[in-house]
């Protein structure tokens, strides 16, 4: 029989047991740090930029410390949070249905951007005589990063859709990496098209960082469901709700709702599901990409 001393010793080990493997289970919380990645669809300096204010933000409604950790491509990503070394993180469409491949359906998609419910892609080129989408033929083009739901996955779908078979109808076929990054290689004239983000794009019209008579949209895609912030299905209800809401608090009626919201491209952010992406995993498995 155990005196008492050893029921307490006992119990004591036991609560150290379960708060160790509580830690290891969820080793990005381990520390007591919840921490943030995002994919790599822009250059290191303009995703720390954006991530900076909602890190604050999100302390604020967490309660814990915020941190945001950059990855160095989309894949990485993805085993970030499949592995749980990060809490949240920002997919496109077809990193949210790799990683929830990967996972065995063990991630959670929160929230998109009310834009998420309707995004599109689109074609640019600064060659004059590129007037249409079929034009393209013959051409050097350049898709973002081979991850990219906005710069690769979709625009290949629809080039597929209009019979146009991107190794066998342009001349060459390049990946650029990141959004910003097609913008600059067809406004240098390294490749006669582009396909990218439209949220990006417009961007750098507004501010000024593209001429678009120079680099113009020759074809704008029809709407799909993009980005999202997603979480692992391991992660506690709670702190999941608690997560959600924070999302769903920010306005533009505030400084703070509105620096974030301008900064993510965002109207506001709405509730999403993994059904949502249906549509991106069947045009991945039909271009062979899944």
């Amino acid at each position: 029989m155990f005196r008492p001393s050893s029921r307490r010793a006992v119990c004591v080990l036991s609560s150290l047991l379960a708060c160790a493997l509580l830690a290891f289970g969820n080793p990005a919380q381990a520390q007591g740090v919840f921490r943030v990645t995002a994919i790599p669809d822009e250059s290191p300096t303009e995703l720390a930029r954006k991530a900076g204010p909602l890190v604050k933000y999100l302390e604020g409604k967490l309660g814990m410390k915020v941190e945001y950790t950059p990855v160095t491509d989309y894949a990485a990503s993805v085993e970030a949070l499949v592995n749980k070394k990060v809490d949240l993180a920002w997919f496109g469409g077809f990193t949210f249905v790799q990683a929830n491949v990967r996972s065995g359906g063990k991630v959670i998609p929160l929230v998109q951007r009310e834009e998420d419910e309707k995004f599109r892609s689109v074609f640019i080129t600064s060659d004059p005589a590129v007037k249409a989408l079929a034009d393209l033929k013959g051409k050097d083009l350049s898709f973002g990063a081979q991850s990219s739901t906005s710069g690769h996955l979709m625009p290949r779908s629809f080039l597929l859709a209009a019979g146009i078979v991107p190794e066998k109808d342009f001349r060459r076929v390049a990946y650029s990496g990141a959004h910003d990054a097609t913008i600059a290689a067809v406004a240098s004239g390294k490749v006669q098209g582009g396909a990218l983000n439209i949220s990006v794009w417009d961007k750098f019209v507004a501010d000024k960082k593209v001429d678009p008579a120079q680099v113009r949209v020759v074809y704008t895609t029809p709407p799909y469901y993009d980005y999202n912030w997603t979480v692992h299905a391991e992660m506690p209800a709670a702190l999941r709700e608690k997560l959600r809401q924070a999302f769903l608090a920010l306005s533009r009626d505030s400084a703070e709702g509105k620096e974030i919201l301008d900064l993510q491209r965002a109207t506001r952010f709405v509730p999403t599901q993994a059904d949502n992406y249906k549509g991106i995993e069947a045009a991945a498995r039909s271009a062979g990409l899944l």
